[in-house]
């Protein structure tokens, strides 16, 4: 408990004696004591106050789901909210802790499946539809819309986004949004020579683009899944084809790609997607049914695969086996052994890794349009806009 304020008390308190007490406070009850002194209010905004709260050792219980959906309004009109879900700490039910918030900026045609949530990253979230590029941080509300990119392509040829990263870059200290794109001739001109491959890198702190010059024209095809944006040890991860399937790596700090194998029973024909999570702090890849086929309960398992020593690619060890589920895609790992999934029809749905018990939650949206990611509270300011941009909250 804290001591009154008008006694006089916690003014006598030693300095770290007062950050030791306050580190334990929620967020809400932080952004109150703000109020009650300038010196407060100077520490609870310090970046070393907020780096030690988001450091500070929490439970599972203290954690949140994000989980966003789409319903559709009209004839390929479509509205996207997100919802802040939370559990009893005798229970793994989800339940709404606050209202819903509209995704203002996000497509709102059929295109609302091809939403992103990633993160999160030091407390923030980045969401993206490949037009608008959002940072949102979800405690305080704060959201900053990105410049967008002024990179296009010549006349005749179309530029498609084939997947995007976010993640912070301990060198500069500053968080980086990578895309990468595929330009290639429009009909009637195409042609698999003309194909070219581009990345464009976002800094924060500067509110800019740029392009990378020296790009690996030997990247692998690099394809959309529903879960496989991650950001884990400094880098951002996709898929790629490049005879087989692989996981595409992008350091944001040397700015550099690399490949890394998957577990020798993955390959590109066994009609698997595949999804990556982090399961006890180890990078985690969920391989799972193809959406479109039809279950077979005798050999559509969903295997798990933890990677014990990340980047070494003969660690991979399986940790589970689950048995056949007609699911859309995994969306993220709650609490540590509940695997929340999204249903073909839409339905949000968990896999408990300790009882294999299924349940279906009363939260639904347009099948493929659900996704998911948990966080904790945070103070994480987001830096200051460039002239022509706008800070704002909801």
């Amino acid at each position: 408990m804290i001591p009154k304020m008008g006694d006089g008390t916690v003014e006598k308190l030693p300095k770290d004696v007062v950050i030791y007490i306050i580190l334990r406070l929620q967020v809400k009850s932080l952004i109150r004591f703000k109020c009650v002194s300038k010196t407060w209010y100077i520490l609870i905004q310090s970046s070393t106050f907020i780096y030690l709260h988001l450091s500070h050792t929490t439970t599972s219980n203290d954690e949140l789901v994000l989980f966003k959906r789409s319903y559709k309004e009209e004839p390929n009109r479509f509205k996207s909210v997100l919802s802040f879900l939370s559990s009893g700490h005798d229970d793994d039910d989800l339940h709404p802790v606050s209202p819903d918030l509209d995704m203002q900026y996000m497509t709102t045609s059929s295109a609302c499946t091809c939403h992103r949530i990633i993160g999160p990253c030091n407390g923030l979230i980045f969401l993206t539809d490949k037009l608008n590029n959002v940072l949102f941080n979800p405690t305080t509300r704060n959201y900053r819309l990105l410049t967008p990119s002024p990179f296009g392509c010549p006349l005749g040829f179309h530029r498609s986004i084939n997947c995007v990263g976010f993640g912070f870059d301990l060198i500069v200290n500053d968080y980086k949004i990578v895309r990468i794109s595929e330009v290639r001739g429009e009909p009637p001109f195409y042609c698999d020579s003309m194909r070219e491959w581009k990345v464009e890198v976002y800094e924060l702190r500067t509110d800019s683009w740029r392009e990378l010059d020296q790009v690996n024209l030997q990247l692998p095809y690099v394809h959309w899944n529903p879960c496989s944006d991650m950001f884990y040890s400094g880098a951002s991860h996709w898929f790629g084809n490049a005879n087989t399937v692989v996981i595409l790596c992008f350091d944001l700090s040397t700015e550099t790609f690399r490949n890394m194998k998957m577990p020798n029973t993955c390959h590109s024909r066994d009609e698997k997607c595949y999804g990556l999570v982090v399961l006890n702090e180890y990078l985690t890849l969920i391989c799972y049914p193809y959406p479109g086929k039809v279950i077979d309960p005798l050999k559509d398992f969903m295997d798990i695969w933890m990677m014990k020593d990340y980047g070494v690619n003969e660690s991979w060890i399986k940790k589970y086996t689950i048995t056949p589920l007609s699911i859309e895609s995994p969306l993220a790992v709650w609490k540590d052994h509940l695997l929340l999934l999204q249903s073909r029809k839409g339905f949000l749905v968990s896999y408990d890794l300790k009882s294999k018990e299924v349940k279906e939650f009363n939260f639904h949206g347009w099948p493929k349009s659900l996704r998911a990611t948990v966080y904790k509270e945070s103070l994480t300011l987001l830096p200051k806009e460039s002239e022509h941009n706008k800070q704002v909250q909801f």
